[in-house]
């Protein structure tokens, strides 16, 4: 018997199985839990530069935040749930954390929902099964950012299009109109998921462009109150902290949601074996496959086409296309036989063993062994501006804040605006000497700096610019008459065995007396 044969077989069993009134939310309530277990292991893990951007801007008034992100680039809707989460739950690590946990334990049921409504309850079941130990879902549903929120609605999004578009059911309009319009209200990579459905309804659904055009409609109706701020955003903020991707990273992009390149191989093996036996089941199957293939690939290729004009690519995006992604994986597993169950063994081992990093930034570290030197009212300046708000969290209240830009009004955002025009703009020593105005005799300036592990890790437009103003600015501070160097403070990493990617440092100058 072969293993295809043997999985024929399992099928009946498992519709069975699924058919009884309890068995289906039994499991994966059980499949929950044990993701659960899996996705808590750093829950409580000290904030980096990002974290610390959601928490400052979920702390503004409801009602200023879709504004304030004019300074930011992003969408509100993730900033929105945060606020009133926060309001709730408090602003803690494993409290802020907790909402994303949420998001990526959402994803499970998601997974076998999208999967049985178009490939049978086994492969629901796979791409359940996936879902729950996806490192990609257990690391940033481990982070206080949006990306698990848009991978949730990624399958709200697929599978609304599956059905309203390519299988023309209008009933399921609302379904797709209304999880795209979350997805865009999330994250901008989301208008190049849409790039895909274009391309996908033209591949395989031209017989329902009607659909498909009810579809924009209704979302544009819906998303088109903040094209204005987003219009803004594109002309001032984008993501210079990014660089062009290379054609391997186009290649290797669906690496992102797969958590490595065996993973990928894997179901690309799988996939590439088993998925052709779907599309000759019949024609419905061939659309299915080749409209979820046509959303991941366009979806990728537009972003990197986009990141060579404006770069702004990072594999942690990639949630835009986690669920075709997993959704196609299962199908390919599913009918691909040995193969397919070698790979997706292969892959459940990798993912259970991957545990997410907990050593991003040591901010909270460097806080702890500032704190003792910290006195209300003093200076406290970091020289990568984008940090300032995740300092703010750790050190708290009571401080003036200050960057290589000159003072902040508002530590808990950065504004990105025009940012390296406005670097370039600020010329260290009349910019230090603005800051130093600030401290009066006998205050303390703390300065924050990032350490500087790699260049190459530097060389971006804006990356690049803070490494220059970083080290002219240490130079002009240990030589200024007006401040004594008081303590340098770092933590130890091999104390606490880690190796942080976001390590800083820390000095503590006292303003001479007049």
């Amino acid at each position: 018997m072969t293993a295809a044969q043997a999985i024929e077989r399992f099928r009946p069993r498992v519709d069975a199985l699924a058919a009884t009134q309890w068995a289906t939310p039994a499991l994966l309530l059980a499949l929950t839990v044990a993701s659960l277990a899996l996705r808590t292991r750093v829950i409580d893990a000290g904030l980096w530069i990002d974290e610390g951007l959601s928490i400052g801007i979920a702390h503004h008034p409801l009602t200023e935040i879709p504004g304030l992100l004019r300074q930011d680039g992003s969408p509100p809707l993730y900033y929105l749930l945060l606020h009133g989460w926060i309001g709730w739950f408090g602003d803690s690590e494993e409290s802020t954390h907790a909402l994303s946990l949420l998001f990526a334990l959402a994803c499970i049921p998601g997974a076998y929902w999208a999967a049985t409504a178009f490939f049978g309850r086994v492969a629901g079941w796979i791409c359940a099964a996936l879902a729950a130990v996806d490192p990609y879902l257990s690391a940033y549903g481990q982070e206080t950012r949006m990306y698990t929120l848009l991978a949730l609605l990624s399958f709200g999004a697929s599978v609304g299009f599956l059905r309203a578009v390519v299988d023309g059911d209008r009933r399921w309009l609302p379904v797709l109109v209304v999880s795209l319009a979350g997805m865009l209200y999330t994250h901008n990579w989301a208008l190049f998921f849409c790039a895909g459905l274009v391309v996908a309804t033209l591949l395989v659904a031209r017989d329902h462009l009607r659909e498909a055009l009810l579809a924009a409609a209704g979302t544009v109706l819906l998303y088109a109150p903040w094209l204005p701020t987003l219009l803004s955003q594109v002309r001032h903020t984008g993501a210079p902290w990014s660089r062009e991707p290379s054609l391997h990273e186009l290649l290797l992009a669906p690496g992102g949601v797969f958590a490595g390149d065996a993973p990928l191989v894997a179901f690309a093996l799988a996939a590439g074996v088993g998925l052709p036996l779907v599309a000759r089941v019949g024609s419905r199957g061939r659309r299915i496959v080749n409209a979820l293939a046509a959303i991941v690939v366009t979806t990728i290729l537009v972003a990197w086409t986009a990141s060579q004009l404006s770069p702004a690519w990072a594999t942690r995006y990639f949630a835009v296309v986690l669920a075709p992604s997993l959704v196609l994986a299962s199908a390919g597993v599913v009918r691909a036989g040995r193969l397919g169950a070698i790979a997706l063994g292969l892959v459940l081992v990798l993912w259970t063993n991957n545990n997410p990093r907990a050593d991003k930034s040591d901010v909270r570290e460097l806080a702890e062994l500032v704190a003792p030197y910290a006195r209300a009212g003093d200076v406290v300046l970091s020289t990568h501006p984008e940090q300032a708000p995740v300092i703010r969290y750790y050190l708290g209240d009571g401080f003036r804040w200050a960057t290589t830009l000159g003072p902040m009004d508002d530590p808990r955002v950065h504004d990105w605006r025009d940012a390296v025009d406005r670097l370039e703009a600020a010329p260290p020593r009349p910019t230090l000497d603005r800051v130093i105005t600030e401290v009066t005799p006998g205050r303390r300036l703390i300065v924050v700096r990032p350490i500087f592990r790699d260049y190459r890790g530097w060389q971006a437009e804006w990356t690049e610019l803070v490494y220059e103003r970083s080290r002219q600015w240490e130079r002009l501070l240990r030589r200024d008459p007006r401040l004594r160097h008081l303590v340098h403070v770092q933590p130890d990493e091999f104390a606490l065995e880690k190796r942080f990617s976001k390590a800083v440092e820390a000095d503590v100058y006292v303003r001479r007396g007049s």
